[in-house]
């Protein structure tokens, strides 16, 4: 498999999400195949980091497409988004959930007695999985030099595409910008948004 081209990622964010369906990550000797993501189209969208605009943390969103925009929350997690649409448009997928097809021994290691389904199963799992942080942040998957690539594998049929509303975010949760590959068991729960008790650390799923 070779990585997805900066091409693919140069176009609109809900084109680039349904067809990351089915692609492959990989990073520190193991690959998870996805099967569900979600779109945020930047400062068009209130559940998006970059809605108010341009900060440090969300920089490499108004950057080129094809960067990992990698960001940590609750204080616990990181959650994983690909760049996608032209520089200065800050719009990006945040990878929700895979299946594990290469390096599961390791896998295993890093999520001792986790269930094989569940290793990859929801956003902050998959980045626990593939050993990915903040480290990456920004990190070009293009590339065939950067440790961490996203490589094109068997395109998912529409027929086994589904969409429905983003999971836990609180503004914007009625869009149907969530792409699911319909029965696989990786696909996380859907859980839709309820309010955290005052002094909580803020939205999850903000982008």
């Amino acid at each position: 498999m070779t990585p997805l081209p900066r091409t693919f990622y140069d176009r609109p964010v809900l084109e680039v999400a349904r067809d990351l369906l089915g692609a492959v990550v990989s990073h520190a000797g193991v690959a998870v195949r996805l099967s569900e993501v979600e779109a945020y189209d930047g400062e068009f969208d209130p559940a998006s980091h970059a809605y108010r605009g341009q900060r440090p943390r969300n920089a490499v969103m108004y950057g080129p497409p094809g960067h990992a925009y990698v960001y940590f929350t609750y204080g616990m997690h990181y959650c994983m988004n690909l760049v996608c649409g032209p520089p200065g448009r800050p719009a990006a997928v945040l990878l929700r959930a895979g299946a594990v097809v290469s390096g599961l021994e390791t896998a295993q290691e890093r999520r001792p007695g986790v269930r094989t389904r569940d290793l990859a199963r929801g956003p902050a799992r998959l980045t626990l999985t593939l050993a990915v942080d903040r480290s990456l942040d920004g990190a070009d998957v293009v590339s065939r030099r950067d440790p961490l690539q996203v490589l094109a594998s068997t395109p998912v049929p529409d027929d086994a595409v589904r969409r429905g509303p983003r999971v836990g975010v609180s503004a914007g949760s009625e869009t149907p910008w969530r792409f699911w590959v319909d029965g696989d068991p990786s696909v996380s729960a859907y859980r839709p948004w309820v309010s955290r008790k005052r002094g909580s650390s803020g939205d999850l799923r903000r982008r």
